[in-house]
């Protein structure tokens, strides 16, 4: 049976100088494994706030509402747990982790999420297999995470944690910022394959519409003021390209 994740009346809020600012206004949305679906919407409409809120970031509050994994409410669950379950955030910014390598840091990672460590030689041979899908030089399995790496590669460092851990459900948060033409075939390659090998629903954040030439979205969703204002079929996201989102902030 898949997997859903569902997010129910979402209210979040964010602490500033000036006190707390709710962002998040009361988000509805159900994922299924297998589905992808884009997110969206101009600067500021909380696009990445949802990220974060669903990964358990503990700098936004859920102030009301639920996220339901299986049925399951994992609203009290901190980052590490929701990850056990099935959670996975791809950064817009990954951040350096000086002092561990990749190669420690992905097998630390697979044994808390399946309770075992994998035996080292079948975990390198798929550590291996899935850098040489990437393009990434094995070197990178000895280097620290993310240390030095330039932003292509931070990001397609990010597809070869999701390609090995294996998750439920993907959060990708702006994965096309920064990239190339290459890079960005390259990671919209890996998100796909790991589609295809685990039944993957993927919640893919994006301004953009390049990134939906490779990864093709189920549906997609119009985040405005904290809101969904629209959605619909991939024909939305065509819609977007060619009016842009003026339409909506008129509106709100």
């Amino acid at each position: 049976m898949s997997s859903v994740l569902e997010i129910k009346d979402l209210h979040v809020s964010v602490e500033t100088d000036q006190g707390a600012k709710e962002i998040l206004k009361g988000v509805n949305l159900t994922i299924k494994q297998g589905e992808t679906h884009a997110i969206m919407g101009p600067n500021g409409s909380g696009k990445s706030t949802l990220a974060y809120a669903i990964a358990g970031h503990p700098r936004y509050e859920i102030t009301s509402g639920q996220l339901l994994l299986d049925g399951e409410d994992i609203t009290e669950l901190g980052p590490d747990e929701r990850a056990q379950a099935g959670v996975f955030l791809a950064m817009q910014y990954p951040v350096e982790i000086p002092g561990v390598t990749n190669a420690n840091f992905l097998r630390t990672a697979k044994t808390a999420i399946d309770g075992e460590a994998p035996a080292i030689r079948t975990w390198m041979g798929e550590v291996r297999d899935a850098m040489k899908n990437l393009r990434m030089d094995e070197s990178f399995a000895s280097r620290n995470v993310n240390e030095g790496f330039s932003g292509g590669e931070k990001k397609r460092n990010e597809i070869l944690q999701l390609e090995l851990l294996k998750p439920k459900f993907a959060v990708l948060d702006e994965t096309d910022s920064g990239l190339d033409v290459d890079a960005l075939k390259i990671v919209s390659e890996g998100v796909n394959r790991a589609k295809e090998n685990s039944d993957l629903g993927v919640m893919l954040i994006t301004h953009y519409t390049r990134i939906l030439r490779y990864i093709k979205p189920d549906f997609v969703h119009v985040f405005v003021a904290g809101r969904i204002a629209e959605q619909g079929g991939p024909e939305l996201a065509d819609r977007l390209e060619a009016e842009g989102y003026d339409r909506f902030l008129v509106d709100a």
